[in-house]
């Protein structure tokens, strides 16, 4: 008898054990501008690796089409965390919205602009593109930013194209293909898969490496990060310092583990059926990754002088760009975790 009485007060010392910890963690939904795209992969390897309930918090992963989507979850309550690009905290200041990323993921933005294959011939530079039908993810989102800055910064109307919305994976590959748009602003691994059935892709802006970038901006520019309201970071720190401990330990598993084993991670729907292609596209992807979680205050300048060019209500908004990010989690993280991120 006392042997049964033991080995029910350890069952019911476990069960308490438990269901304390669950009633411990705090419940989060993070809104994706397309999870399948390689530039949020942090974010839902994180998932993938219990990152998140290692750092005591419950995360619902909400897959929507674009950045633009993501951040109306947010606006609108549906969603308490995006995961986007920085560039929207920046653009939605000058509307008196604010919004601040807490941790960055991507060193770079990885957009590409792509010609469709049935379109090569017509189209040999950016200024080709006046009049044209160009995909991006969702109209306001990251790559409609950035094909209107190309626009403007090779002498044309930023609204002299038409922009179509095609999302950013297999539906935009299939735009393409099948010639239902002229151009695209797409990323990996789309633009890889595209690359494989089309060796001599027409490609007229790149930003996956750093020389890219800085050949397109001037400088560094961050891609994405997880951002929110200011309202919801001060009323819920705990839960903003859990998400950054998550994703700075798994910044720190990417940067210690091959393209193979951060395959090997993902969910098999993301991988699609060709692994062969979307390896490559990750090996292309993973300098893009930020080995820090940090924001550079230089990269953060670059962004609010890119959308200064573009847009004149961010010219005249006297943005101060400091108080669209904070790099206190991350500078946290390294102290709590025991990440030290190189």
């Amino acid at each position: 008898m006392k042997k049964l009485f033991g080995r029910l007060a350890a069952t019911l010392l476990a069960l308490t054990l438990t269901s304390g910890f669950a009633a411990a963690q705090s419940k989060v939904t993070i809104a994706i501008g397309g999870g399948a795209c390689l530039c949020y992969l942090p974010t839902v390897l994180a998932k993938q690796l219990g990152e998140y309930e290692k750092a005591g918090v419950a995360v619902e992963l909400v897959d929507l089409k674009g950045g633009s989507d993501a951040l109306k979850a947010v606006l609108g309550g549906s969603a308490d965390v995006v995961s986007g690009y920085f560039d929207h905290c920046v653009n939605l200041a000058a509307k008196k919205q604010e919004l601040q990323s807490f941790v960055i993921y991507d060193r770079y933005p990885g957009l590409v602009l792509v010609v469709s294959p049935a379109h090569t011939n017509e189209i040999k530079s950016i200024k080709d593109l006046a009049g044209k039908k160009v995909g991006v993810s969702a109209p306001g989102s990251s790559t409609d930013f950035f094909l209107k800055y190309l626009l403007k910064k090779n002498g044309l109307d930023p609204t002299s194209a038409a922009v179509i919305g095609v999302g950013l994976g297999a539906t935009a590959v299939a735009a393409m293909q099948q010639g239902q748009i002229d151009a695209a602003v797409m990323l990996d691994p789309s633009v890889t898969v595209l690359q494989g059935s089309y060796p001599d892709l027409k490609i007229l802006a790149d930003t996956r490496t750093q020389k890219d970038t800085l050949a397109v901006f001037g400088g560094e520019y961050p891609g994405g990060a997880l951002y929110t309201t200011t309202a919801w970071i001060k009323s819920h720190e705990k839960e903003v310092q859990a998400l950054t401990n998550a994703i700075v330990n798994t910044l720190n598993w990417i940067h210690s583990h091959s393209p193979e084993e951060i395959m090997a991670k993902m969910p098999e729907g993301m991988v699609g059926k060709d692994k062969a292609l979307y390896l490559a596209a990750l090996k292309n992807t993973i300098p893009m990754y930020s080995q820090t979680g940090l924001m550079d205050p230089k990269g953060a300048d670059a962004v609010l002088a890119v959308f200064s060019e573009g847009s004149p209500e961010v010219a005249k908004a006297n943005i101060d760009v400091s108080k669209t990010y904070t790099n206190k989690y991350v500078e946290q993280a390294k102290k709590t975790t025991g990440a030290n991120p190189k």
